[in-house]
């Protein structure tokens, strides 16, 4: 193999609020839940069914966890970009773990919100990329939600 790649899109909601906490080397990290869904009916009983899957992401980016902390709230909608990265860890129990994350790096990553200011109580709209670098794309409205019907728990 030449070459391999670890790129992870997702387009989602929050299922908390961002979470920030300080490492002891000083950097910043930000995290949340994210939930995507999907819907379908079934064939057999025309029953609209559901399956939400659950997506730890973690924000080592400092400008993209800056926006996270600041505009999303539980229920926000956002496009992300990051890896999948797997960890090891030691319960209280002392029992090892493992966990599986989406990450955003430190100069890797994108995190877009979706939807209009008028959405939810917060401000939204407007975006981060990695690299150190920030955009805006202003307040947009998703091209689907006309055509959705809404029905996460948030």
């Amino acid at each position: 193999m030449s070459g391999s790649v670890n790129k992870v899109i997702l387009l989602g909601r929050l299922g908390r609020d961002p979470e920030s906490r300080t490492m002891n080397s000083g950097d910043k990290v930000v995290s949340f839940s994210l939930a995507t869904s999907e819907t379908w009916r079934d064939k057999a009983s025309g029953e609209r069914k559901e399956k939400t899957e659950w997506h730890n992401v973690v924000i080592w980016n400092e400008n993209i966890g800056k926006v996270a902390e600041q505009y999303l709230k539980k229920g926000s909608e956002v496009y992300l970009e990051g890896q999948l990265q797997t960890r090891e860890f030691t319960d209280k129990d002392g029992n090892q773990r493992k966990s599986t994350e989406i990450v955003l790096q430190r100069f890797r990553g994108e995190l877009t919100m979706i939807g209009n200011r008028n959405d939810g109580d917060g401000e939204r709209g407007g975006g981060s990329r990695g690299g150190g670098g920030s955009r805006s794309s202003g307040s947009r409205q998703s091209t689907r939600d006309a055509d959705l019907d809404d029905d996460i728990p948030f």
